[in-house]
């Protein structure tokens, strides 16, 4: 396993170059990246997410530069159904696992305001319900990544992206992924919680995942997860999947069902 983010540790202040050469390879120019209807992105706007934003994870040094610590943090990126709040279950893996969260909705609330450069082709996606224009989305994930070296974070959860195989392969050359979380939400859950309308939605995104599925399949670096009903025993499954009983003592486990509001 290589040290954190082994694009940024060998190059870190060429990740922009490197973004700009990786958007221009898959799109041709930055200019014909045109906006992609998604369902579920205009929800990450508007979910409020359980004590993210308001409580910042501390960061945990890099010990060598030079060489591989074994000690590097995870770096895994949760994907899936709608609805899944996979979000929460993210914040709270980070926690646990003392590694920073990050979510590129909150990225993208980030320069969501008048004074950023990018606030309004960000605004009028987000106005009409599509998703940022992937240019934006992978420079603010350039630049997140980017900080993060600098300020000697170690590993890394990340939500939100990627969302198609074109993006899988443009953040292959951003952050090495160990893992990545698929959450799984059957229809019964979601019609019970949101609605015979969401039923479609769920249908036409599990077909429209497929090839990003497939992708990391491939790689082997695929985990599938079903999450049911109950928030407190999915956060108990996620553990058992990811082998991380044996690190969740009893009160920690506690602690973080009650700040993320689980039961």
């Amino acid at each position: 396993m290589s040290c954190f983010s082994a694009a940024a540790a060998t190059a870190a202040p060429s990740l922009n170059r490197l973004f700009q050469f990786t958007l221009n390879r898959f799109y041709g120019s930055l200019a014909t990246a045109q906006p992609q209807l998604d369902p579920d992105y205009f929800y990450d706007y508007y979910q409020a997410e359980s004590e993210q934003g308001r409580d910042r994870l501390d960061s945990v040094p890099v010990t060598d530069a030079e060489g591989c610590d074994a000690r590097r943090g995870v770096q895994w990126a949760f994907i899936g159904s709608p609805r899944t709040r996979k979000h929460v279950y993210a914040a709270m893996l980070s926690k646990l696992l003392e590694v920073p969260y990050i979510s590129m909705a909150s990225l993208v609330r980030q320069d969501l305001s008048p004074r950023s450069s990018l606030y309004k082709r960000i605004a009028n996606a987000v106005n009409r319900r599509e998703i940022v224009p992937e240019d934006i989305i992978f420079g603010l994930l350039s630049k997140r990544l980017k900080d993060g070296y600098y300020r000697g974070e170690n590993g890394f959860i990340l939500d939100g992206i990627p969302r198609t195989r074109i993006q899988a392969e443009i953040l292959d050359q951003l952050a090495e992924i160990d893992l990545v979380v698929n959450f799984r939400c059957t229809e019964d859950i979601v019609v019970k919680n949101q609605g015979d309308s969401w039923k479609e939605k769920l249908q036409a995104f599990t077909e429209q995942s497929k090839s990003l599925e497939d992708y990391y399949r491939k790689q082997r670096k695929l985990l599938e997860f079903q999450v049911s009903n109950a928030p407190v025993e999915t956060w108990q499954g996620l553990l058992t999947a990811l082998h991380l009983q044996h690190i969740n003592a009893v009160h920690s486990s506690q602690e973080l069902i009650t700040r993320f509001h689980l039961l």
